[in-house]
């Protein structure tokens, strides 16, 4: 099989949906935290320079200092408008956003912590209405690498080593499905070929949800674990590509993505699943928009929603 590869081109299936204004850049306004929801609406939190501060590491909008609480304006991009809301008093430093039926959204923070010596661990998720009042807290475990929601609004994680080393029982297994209210509604109870180290990133199918992680045995490896919300079934395969940063997957096609770090180029790899075995049948190093950091990437159904610097741009299966 002949593997198409090229060297930092623009590739004619890299769509660029949404670029920060110039207008909000002016204003001194950040984007930070963003996620695509079900119906393949952006999702993007915009925050004030007043409020953050610069870290050393890591590069780009994921190493900024917050100081809390802070306001927020919530935008949401669809092919048809520009939805803005304000978010008023944010009193937790997220680490993920994400999307909640009828227009509702979480504020997650990867990490938390014990109440005192007990059992109860302190809230790190916020629940947000469709005006950007705070509903509900919940805690959804630590050290949260990867994050998505499903269309009913179900919380699908994948954790660090941190957290799977802890001592927070979810945490400890991986992977992980949660409610809206923080209830937990999955586990992956030994059926994972291996247990997880370390999430990678998230993506949905459908009514199909899909984390991957690689883990922390001799016998390492990337895997690909498919969930059906529904019914609780489970089917893990081999990554094709080690520790992606994105992965989107339609039928048996898929696409990832792994960063060059703090530069203007992706690896895109295109696969094909035959026999249960992901086998890869393109390779592209894409030239991008902006500089490419970690949480630049996200799978919603058949589509790869790539964030380079502050544009916006999405890859077909």
């Amino acid at each position: 099989m002949n593997l198409r590869s090229t060297t930092d081109r623009p590739d004619p299936a890299m769509h660029r949906v949404w670029r920060l204004p110039t207008a909000d850049a002016v204003r001194g306004r950040r984007a930070l935290w963003w996620s695509v929801g079900p119906a393949g609406e952006l999702a993007v939190l915009l925050v004030s320079l007043k409020y953050l501060t610069r870290g050393r590491y890591p590069r780009g909008w994921v190493g900024r200092g917050l100081r809390t609480p802070f306001t927020g304006e919530l935008v949401t991009i669809t092919d048809r408008e520009e939805k803005r809301i304000p978010v008023k008093d944010i009193r937790i430093r997220p680490s993920h956003l994400a999307l909640l039926p009828d227009s509702r959204f979480l504020l997650v923070n990867s990490r938390t912590s014990r109440v005192g010596d007990g059992e109860l661990w302190r809230p790190n998720a916020v629940v947000f209405s469709a005006s950007g009042s705070p509903e509900a807290e919940l805690c959804v475990g630590d050290d949260i690498a990867a994050l998505v929601t499903d269309a009913d609004g179900g919380i699908w994680t994948a954790y660090g080593d941190e957290g799977i080393y802890g001592e927070h029982p979810e945490s400890a297994a991986g992977l992980a499905g949660w409610s809206a209210r923080g209830e937990a509604t999955w586990a992956p109870d030994g059926r994972l070929p291996d247990h997880p180290l370390q999430g990678c990133t998230a993506a949905t199918e459908d009514d199909r949800v899909w984390l991957v992680w690689y883990p922390g045995s001799s016998r390492g490896g990337t895997y690909l674990t498919q969930i059906t919300p529904a019914t609780g079934a489970v089917t893990s395969y081999r990554s094709p590509l080690q520790q992606p940063d994105g992965f989107a997957v339609r039928g048996n096609r898929a696409v990832f993505t792994r960063r060059d770090h703090n530069k203007r180029a992706a690896e895109l790899v295109r696969a094909e699943l035959d026999g249960g075995t992901w086998s890869v049948t393109g390779r592209v190093r894409l030239r991008t928009p902006g500089r490419v950091v970690p949480r630049c990437a996200q799978g919603r159904d058949g589509f790869l929603w790539l964030r380079a610097g502050d544009t916006w741009t999405r890859i077909e299966v």
